[in-house]
């Protein structure tokens, strides 16, 4: 370890240590996004990580394979029935912003479909001077005759809304139209909408999202807008919907006080009526039938039903008090719910059993409901959506796993036959790669799974450079998905591959989330660590040759990972991350989050935050394995000042550490595939760097 002096070492604890009152931490200044001196340093930081893994061996390759993929006529075109044709929103070479485009459903079969443009977001943003990333469509059912456009200034979250008439091609002149804001509007019918916006002042709630549901009509000034319901300054966010279902119309307000939990207001005969449930039921609805999912196990009279059941009634009984629910789906240890969907007449459901996709479908004969299963492969993930919810039976199909490029069918209800619409070619030969799943146990003994995709001949002498990926919260799942990019740039290369399904995710429903919630998040970094260890125990990777990557949530783990257990990797990829625990709650959308971390502004739940917090674990004399933070400029969800405060807290104490922040893009991705490309092959070349 490198001597230091002692004013320096001082104010490196001091940085690490920096807990309570955020005036007391050095590096808030990085917390200005667009500030001078901020976007200085990020230049500053960006033109060293380029130069040092723009110059690596790998880099030009890597980025000329991932363009190729991303921009590859070799995709398959996901599709979407508006009114009588199919709709694909595409990116490639030469609409670097992107094509809206249509065409019939036998011209889709085609190997070389011919489209329709309906919309050049290329043309549109040069014609505007914008720089305009596409944030998708929400057309007005049953018609379809109008769409709502979202357009992102950069790829952020907030967005311009805009209306559209698609059999004219053209937005519709006087039409629907909202500036720049995380809004949520829903259509009442062709000349009204449900909106939720930024009003002005108060309007918006501490997380940043609308509090506030207004009726709005054609012609009528936003300003003037009916008012119909306001939640609470505290609230998360409040939605308002018309739900279309088997000839059934129900308009619905949706209150979330947390993330994980909703109150829910029906229109009843012009009134709006509070739902009697738990706030942390779900609802949706199926026709005649309310649909109910508990997070939590509930107890109605002398039965209980478990978290993460789907229940049915009939919505007018249940209104006048009956409890006497169908149970479509029960959880078992190994079973959750994964997905719902409706066509005309039935319901599917998607469920993982050990992380592997069922299918089954109900409908309802004679007033009860019926089931069976549908036929799927024993191993990987499945997609399905309703093609036409309102005329037909009909479902998208679509399945992949690690290595199996997706296939999309066209499937009907009460069928196990599929017609193959579409068939991906591979972007890498799979045949010299094998899938296992294997289970690590926990410091508190649980059973974690993992999936470890890697060559068949692999030599269990413990020098394969291993790349571990996870997220672990706000019950996502992580399931088998076949990934071209991964396959030519890292299984090619020699590198094996292995994703956790660790506590916090939804693979084995809302227990498996509850289990790494609030006050029990260590769950899930003990989980990753004992993957870790199990690596290295069965000859996999030790920590010189395991590296660790994920985002948002994730990019979390990797700062605890990086913090609590330095001494099992060797490179760590932290992206979009949240990293300063104590002012998470104060950054952009932190406030929504606290159902998931708890609040630190409450010292009972700081105590055990800043156990984890990865910004205030920073210790001075620890060795930390090489670390790339990846972050946004424009990401408006978690503030681009977690990675750049514990990037500067780094390398002001020698670490080994790199950061590049780009100045385009919001959360999720870049804002086009040169980009995305770029910054995936700096993550790729630096793992390579590190972990051969």
């Amino acid at each position: 370890m490198k001597i230091m002096g002692c004013a320096l070492y001082l104010s490196l604890l001091a940085t690490a240590a920096h807990a309570a009152a955020g005036e007391t931490d050095p590096y808030l200044w990085l917390e200005n996004i667009q500030g001078k001196q901020a976007l200085s340093w990020v230049g500053e930081q960006n033109a060293r990580t380029r130069a040092d893994l723009s110059r690596q061996a790998d880099y030009p390759a890597l980025r000329r394979d991932l363009l190729s993929i991303l921009d590859s006529n070799d995709r398959i075109p996901g599709i979407e029935k508006i009114g009588v044709l199919y709709y694909n929103f595409w990116r490639d070479k030469d609409h670097p912003r992107g094509l809206w485009r249509r065409t019939t459903l036998d011209e889709y079969r085609k190997a070389a479909p011919q489209w329709e443009t309906v919309l050049d977001l290329d043309q549109l943003a040069k014609k505007e001077q914008e720089n305009w990333v596409w944030q998708g469509a929400d057309c007005l059912r049953p018609s379809q005759e109008r769409c709502l456009l979202r357009l992102s200034r950069g790829g952020g979250d907030a967005a311009v809304v805009r209306e559209f008439d698609p059999a004219a091609k053209a937005f519709v002149k006087d039409g629907f139209q909202l500036p720049e804001a995380k809004s949520e509007l829903s259509w009442q019918d062709r000349d009204t909408l449900y909106v939720m916006s930024d009003f002005g002042p108060g309007s918006l709630t501490d997380s940043g999202y609308p509090r506030i549901v207004k009726t709005w009509r054609r012609g009528q000034p936003l300003a003037q807008a009916q008012t119909v319901f306001e939640g609470q300054r505290a609230d998360v966010s409040v939605h308002a919907a018309r739900i279309e279902t088997q000839g059934r119309r129900y308009d619905v307000i949706t209150r979330a006080p947390t993330f994980f939990s909703t109150e829910a207001r029906l229109l009843v005969d012009g009134e709006w009526r509070k739902l009697d449930k738990p706030d942390h039921v779900g609802i949706d609805f199926f026709g005649d039938w309310l649909l109910l999912t508990p997070k939590l196990d509930w107890k109605i009279g002398d039965k209980t039903w478990r978290g993460g059941s789907l229940l049915a009634i009939d919505s007018r009984a249940y209104l006048a008090g009956a409890r006497d629910f169908s149970p479509l789906f029960e959880p078992s240890d190994t079973v959750s719910l994964a997905n719902q969907t409706a066509t005309r007449d039935s319901l599917l459901l998607t469920t993982l059993d050990n992380v592997s996709s069922r299918l089954r479908e109900w409908k309802v004969v004679d007033g009860h409901w019926q089931s069976r299963p549908v036929a799927t492969p024993a191993f990987g993930s499945l997609t399905v959506s309703a093609v036409d919810p309102d005329h037909d039976n009909r479902y998208f199909y679509s399945f992949t796993d690690f290595l199996t490029p997706p296939t999309l069918a066209l499937a009907e209800a009460g069928s196990d036959q599929r017609q193959v619409l579409k068939q991906q070619p591979g972007f890498f030969d799979a045949s010299p790669y094998r899938v296992q799943q294997w289970f690590a146990t926990s410091r508190d003994g649980t059973r974690v799974p993992y999936f470890l995709i890697s060559r068949k001949d692999l030599k269990l002498d413990r020098t394969n450079p291993t790349l571990l990926y996870g997220y672990g919260g706000f019950e996502v799942s992580l399931t088998p998905r076949y990934n071209g990019a991964l396959g030519k740039a890292w299984l090619e290369r020699g590198g094996v591959y292995t994703l956790a399904n660790i506590r916090g995710g939804g693979e084995y429903g809302p227990a498996w989330h509850e289990a790494a919630r609030k006050q029990r998040r260590q769950n899930a970094y003990d989980d990753f660590a004992a993957i870790a260890e199990d690596l290295a125990k069965r000859g996999v990777a030790d920590a010189r040759h395991l590296g660790i990557k994920g985002g948002s949530n994730g990019g979390l783990l990797m700062g605890v990972m990086l913090t609590q257990r330095p001494e099992l990797f060797n490179a760590v990829v932290c992206q979009v991350p949240l990293l300063d625990m104590r002012r998470f709650n104060q950054l952009l959308a932190g406030a929504s989050w606290m159902d998931e971390y708890g609040n630190p502004d409450l010292p009972e739940d700081w105590a055990y935050i800043r156990r984890y917090s990865p910004y205030h674990n920073l210790k001075p004399d620890t060795r930390y394995p090489a670390t790339l933070f990846m972050t946004s400029t424009l990401d408006d969800r978690v503030h681009p000042g977690h990675a750049r405060k514990i990037h500067a807290a780094m390398q002001a104490m020698g670490a080994d550490v790199r950061y590049f922040e780009r100045t385009e893009g919001g959360h999720g991705a870049a804002a086009n595939h040169q980009q995305e490309a770029d910054i995936a092959a700096m993550e790729y070349a630096f793992l390579l760097q590190q972990l051969r």
